[in-house]
């Protein structure tokens, strides 16, 4: 019993004794640690601070562009600009003239011409039956002879009571009657060869002929077909062949053109090209769309078919104004617009007023004077008012 107890007892005293020693030694060990530490963090505080206060200096000294972004710039200037107006339209014939029934009309009994033929001043262009009025010519031919044969027998009792009235066998009142018979007998022959000649006219109309030499456009009449003077136009003819280009253009465009304006003209779906001239300028504007017609006076070429589409250049004269590349021109619900870069590096919005298309760029009316540095490209990614770092064309 005494045995076990103190082996319970030098247990008990040594483990208090082993922990001290142990807490000791951790002690030891974690201080130097913990000075380390605070070290490290009293060093990456300085550097921290070193930093900021570098960087405060540097944006404080203006160096805002140092991180701008890069945009090449133009400073296009203004050049003389040869005028050139495109505009759509559709081609017709100079002259057109519809040609009708004149008379009153009938069974057609032959057309000898054709849509494309060329017909001369006066040709035949279709015949109308005449059987009906040959006949009446030949009966007033008749009538005039019976009149003239009542003449001549008016003129013979005249000369015959003449020369009874100075042997006093007629009285001067008879040969005044008889001098009236036979001035009526002259005036029914005049009554009747004038009748003679209306019907000789009428039947002539029933000859459908060309009022001036030209192109025949259309044939609206085959043999066999009836007409009258209220039968739309049979015939359709440009006359002498001149065709021109009805151009649409705007109100803008009209009232910078004058008559003699040279203008090329290329049919859709050609690829060759007719040289003309504006030979007159619609003086008045469709209130519905706000557009006039210029009128382009052509000769007759093959290709050049009335009722079709083509497009004019007209030469509109020449302006002296900036170019821009289409690069540098951007259009929103406000209208066109470029970026400039002002005198503080800034990217600036500027309205502008574009004109013609040129193969050189866009021309610019009104906005620009110049003299300004434009952001060629890339002004899609710009606001108004941040700053960039221009460079110009010639340098990149």
């Amino acid at each position: 019993m005494n045995y076990e107890s103190s082996i319970t007892a030098e247990a008990a005293d040594s483990v208090p004794t082993d922990l001290s020693g142990a807490a000791a030694d951790k002690s030891r060990v974690s201080r130097p640690v913990v000075l380390i530490g605070i070290g490290i963090i009293g060093l990456l505080l300085a550097i921290a601070a070193y930093v900021v206060l570098t960087s405060d200096d540097g944006v404080g000294a203006g160096d805002d562009n140092a991180q701008a972004p890069v945009v090449t710039v133009v400073a296009p200037g203004k050049t003389t600009v040869e005028g050139v107006i495109s505009a759509p339209g559709t081609l017709a014939a100079r002259r057109e003239m519809p040609v009708g029934v004149v008379g009153e009309g009938g069974r057609v009994v032959s057309v000898p011409v054709d849509a494309g033929d060329w017909v001369r001043q006066g040709q035949v262009l279709a015949v109308i039956d005449r059987s009906v009025q040959s006949q009446q010519a030949q009966a007033q031919s008749a009538q005039i002879g019976v009149a003239k044969a009542d003449a001549q027998l008016a003129q013979a009792n005249l000369d015959r009571a003449l020369q009874l009235v100075e042997r006093g066998f007629v009285s001067k009142a008879d040969v005044d009657r008889l001098t009236a018979t036979r001035d009526s007998a002259n005036a029914r022959v005049q009554v009747a060869e004038a009748q003679l000649r209306e019907l000789r006219a009428r039947a002539a109309r029933l000859n459908i002929v060309a009022p001036a030499a030209g192109l025949l456009l259309e044939r609206n009449v085959e043999p066999g077909q009836t007409v009258s003077a209220g039968t739309p136009s049979l015939f359709r003819i440009a006359r002498g062949g001149e065709m021109e280009m009805l151009a649409q253009l705007s109100q803008e465009q009209i009232a910078v053109l004058g008559q003699g304006v040279a203008a090329t003209v290329v049919p859709t779906g050609s690829s060759k090209s007719f040289t003309g001239q504006v030979w007159q300028v619609s003086p008045v504007i469709d209130p519905q769309n706000r557009q006039g017609i210029a009128r382009v006076a052509l000769s007759y070429a093959p290709e050049l078919r009335p009722g079709g589409f083509a497009t004019a250049e007209i030469k509109s004269g020449t302006v002296v104004a900036t170019i821009l590349p289409e690069s540098s021109v951007l259009a929103d619900s406000e209208g066109s617009y470029v970026y400039i870069v002002s005198d503080e590096k800034k990217a600036e919005r500027r309205a502008i007023k574009t004109g013609m298309v040129t193969p050189d760029g866009i021309v610019v009316t009104e906005g620009l004077n110049g003299s300004e540095q434009i952001v060629l490209r890339a002004g899609g990614f710009l606001t108004e008012g941040e700053a960039v770092s221009p460079k110009m064309l010639e340098d990149s």
